[in-house]
C-alpha cells in the first residue's frame, strides 16, 4: 500500500514560529492567550495572536498584501527549500497546492471599509480580490513560482484538515509528486463579532469540557507542509529519521444544522471511524487524540459521545490545545496537525503529550474522558506510534486524521 509521508513543516503560531519552540510551549502547557481591545466592539477580547515579527511580502507580489499572507509567508519560507529540491527533481508543474482558510484577507477589506468611511472612497491599490478564499493558495503559487494544481478549501472549522484528503487524492492519481498543504488564518472583527452573536465567545481562557465551559477563544497562525509518497520522498527525506506518515484520514457530512453539531456526534464518530479503517487499525491502536475542543457548550458534549462511542472500552489520552492558541477556525486543522506531526517526531524523544488546561470540574451530563493531566508531564506509551487529530465544523462538515511514525520502509 502506498505511503504518504510528511518532509518538512513550516509554523507561524501564537505559541511560535518555529517548531522547537512551539513544541516546547506546547508541552509546557504554556498558553498564547491575551487580551486585545480593538476586535469585538464592545469589550476586550482574549485571543491568541501571531506577537513575533512577519515577512513582508515581496514587492513583485505586493497585489497579495495581507497579514493573512504575510503569517502564511512566515511558515512557507521554512518549507521553501525543500519545495525549491522538489522544482529541481519534479518539475514546477508537478507540485500542487491545497491551502485551508475561512478568512483570507478580510481584515484587509475591514481596514478599507474604515478608510472609506472617513474618505469616501477606497484607499489607493486597495483590491477586493485580497478577500477572495482562492487569494491564499493562489500568493503562495505565485511566489514559490509552482504550476501545478491549485485551490483552496473552505469548509469552516475543518478547512485544513480537509486538505489532506485533498492532497492525497492527487498523489495517488499521478497528478503531482509534491502537494504543500496547511492553513492560516487571522484575527479580524467579522469573526470575533460574528461568534459573539453565536453567544460562543468566552472572555476568558476558554475551558474546553468543564462544566464551567463557556465558550471559544479565537486564534489566528499558518501551517504548511510537503507530502510525497514515501518512496518518491526518501531521496528528500534526513537519512536516519523514521519518516512521519499520513496513515489514515476520514471525512464526513452530516449537515445536522449550519451551525451545531448532531448531539450525538454521529458525523464526528463516522469521520473518526472512517480514520481508522484508512489507516487499517484498531481502535486500541491510537495513543492520543487532539481533540477538537473548542470548549462551546454543545461541541464538546456530543465529541465526548463521539469518542466514547468509538473508543471504549479502550479510552486513549486526549486533550484540547485551543486553550493555547485559540481556536484558529480554517488553520486549526492544519495548526493541530503539526502538534501531532511534532509529538511523533525526533524532537519528542521521551514520548509527552500536551496537557489539557482547565479547571478540572467534570461536566456530569457528559462521558468522562481520558485527559492529559496539566500538574505533572505526561508519557505517552513509548514509542508514539498513532496519533488522532480531530477538526468539526459548521454544517457538519467533519474529519479525522491519524498520523504515524513510520519505520523508513514502505511499499509503492
Amino acid at each position: 500500500m502506498t505511503q504518504i509521508a510528511i518532509t518538512q513543516l513550516g509554523l507561524c503560531t501564537p505559541l511560535g514560529q518555529n517548531t522547537k519552540t512551539v513544541l516546547t510551549h506546547l508541552l509546557a502547557g504554556t498558553s498564547g492567550l491575551a487580551p486585545k481591545n480593538d476586535l469585538l466592539f464592545d469589550r476586550t477580547a482574549m485571543v491568541g495572536e501571531v506577537t513575533g515579527p512577519l515577512p513582508d511580502i515581496p514587492a513583485a507580489l505586493s497585489q497579495y498584501h495581507t497579514r493573512n499572507n504575510q503569517i502564511l509567508l512566515c511558515a512557507a519560507k521554512q518549507i521553501e527549500s525543500k519545495v525549491n529540491l522538489a522544482k529541481n527533481r519534479y518539475g514546477q508543474h508537478r507540485i500542487g497546492i491545497v491551502l485551508g482558510t475561512s478568512t483570507s484577507g478580510i481584515e484587509s477589506g475591514e481596514q478599507a471599509l474604515k478608510f472609506y468611511n472617513q474618505e469616501q472612497d477606497f484607499p489607493e491599490g486597495y483590491d477586493y480580490a485580497l478577500q477572495e478564499l482562492g487569494n491564499t493558495s493562489q500568493f503562495l503559487q505565485a511566489y514559490f513560482s509552482l504550476s501545478g494544481p491549485c485551490y483552496t478549501i473552505s469548509t469552516a472549522c475543518s478547512s485544513s484538515a480537509k486538505v489532506f484528503a485533498s492532497a492525497k487524492r492527487l498523489l495517488m492519481a499521478d497528478l503531482c509528486d509534491m502537494v504543500i498543504v496547511g492553513g492560516a488564518d487571522s484575527l479580524c472583527q467579522l469573526t470575533l463579532n460574528g461568534f459573539d452573536a453565536l453567544e460562543s465567545i468566552s472572555n476568558v481562557t476558554c475551558q474546553p469540557f468543564s462544566v464551567n465551559r463557556q465558550g471559544i477563544n479565537i486564534g489566528e497562525g499558518a501551517a504548511v507542509f510537503t507530502l510525497e509518497k514515501a518512496t518518491s520522498a526518501q531521496a528528500l527525506t534526513v537519512q536516519g529519521q523514521d519518516p512521519i506518515l499520513l496513515a489514515g484520514i476520514g471525512e464526513s457530512s452530516d449537515a445536522h444544522h449550519i451551525s451545531a453539531p448532531h448531539p450525538e456526534g454521529q458525523g464526528a464518530i463516522i469521520a473518526m471511524q472512517a480514520a481508522i479503517h484508512n489507516a487499517n487499525i484498531h481502535a486500541s491502536q491510537i495513543d492520543y487524540v487532539n481533540l477538537h475542543g473548542t470548549a462551546t457548550q454543545k461541541n464538546d458534549a456530543m465529541e465526548s459521545r463521539a469518542i466514547e462511542a468509538v473508543f471504549t472500552p479502550n479510552l486513549p489520552l486526549v486533550s484540547s490545545t485551543k486553550p493555547l492558541t485559540g481556536h484558529t477556525l480554517g488553520a486549526a486543522g492544519a495548526i493541530e496537525a503539526a502538534f501531532c506531526y511534532l509529538l511523533l517526531s525526533d524532537e519528542n524523544p521521551q514520548a509527552l503529550l500536551p496537557p489539557h488546561l482547565w479547571d478540572e470540574q467534570i461536566d456530569s451530563q457528559n462521558p468522562s474522558l481520558s485527559f492529559v493531566s496539566q500538574h505533572k508531564p505526561v508519557h505517552g506509551k513509548k514509542p508514539l506510534r498513532y496519533i488522532m487529530s480531530n477538526s468539526f465544523a459548521f454544517g457538519g462538515s467533519n474529519a479525522s486524521l491519524i498520523f504515524s511514525r513510520g519505520d523508513n520502509t514502505s511499499n509503492d
